[in-house]
């Protein structure tokens, strides 16, 4: 009888440590997971390996893992222990570390060692960069779901929609203040 008391007494307590948390969280392992099947192979293998990884019961591991444990020390640390590492890209003038700590990037140049830093503000919901002289740069801080606002090339900031016709117009500004600055 006291075996059931504190079994329903846990399952409780579980429950409600979720429902009190009030963050969905990233799900870094799972979207890991799927990430990596998507680079499996062609659309038939990712479908194959898609089916057996729920057979097998892998995602449902993954996200009882996120749910569970890895969100919940997202929301109470701020940092999500998943989402850090290391990742070496390959770029057309050279090859860049980026280091991914849960709060934000930090990229070095091989070429020549120089570091910059990418950093999310989840209060102001804003990207900014910190440069290598110290100067710190806001980037981009996101109005609403469909808006953000970004530097002018004149100093001022501008709202950009959030679709090909909002970024082209974004590009075509600073492409064209750029031609007119080298004339």
């Amino acid at each position: 009888m006291k075996k059931k008391y504190l079994s329903v007494a846990l399952v409780i307590a579980l429950c409600g440590s979720m429902l009190t948390t009030s963050c969905i969280g990233s799900f870094s392992l799972t979207n890991k997971l799927l990430s990596w099947n998507n680079q499996v192979g062609d659309k038939f293998v990712n479908e194959l390996v898609f089916i057996a990884f729920w057979i097998l019961p892998v995602y449902e591991v993954s996200a009882l893992a996120d749910v569970l444990v890895i969100n919940s020390i997202e929301f109470w640390s701020g940092n999500n222990p998943v989402a850090s590492g290391t990742k070496v890209i390959d770029g057309k003038d050279g090859r860049y570390l980026v280091k991914c700590d849960g709060k934000g990037y930090t990229i070095k140049s091989e070429n020549d060692g120089s570091t910059v830093r990418l950093d999310f503000d989840s209060k102001e919901q804003s990207w900014s960069v910190a440069l290598p002289d110290g100067n710190r740069y806001e980037l981009m801080t996101f109005i609403d779901d469909t808006h953000v606002s970004m530097p002018a090339p004149d100093g001022t900031r501008r709202v950009v929609e959030l679709n090909n016709e909002g970024v082209l117009a974004y590009q075509e500004l600073v492409a064209s203040s750029s031609q007119f600055a080298q004339r």
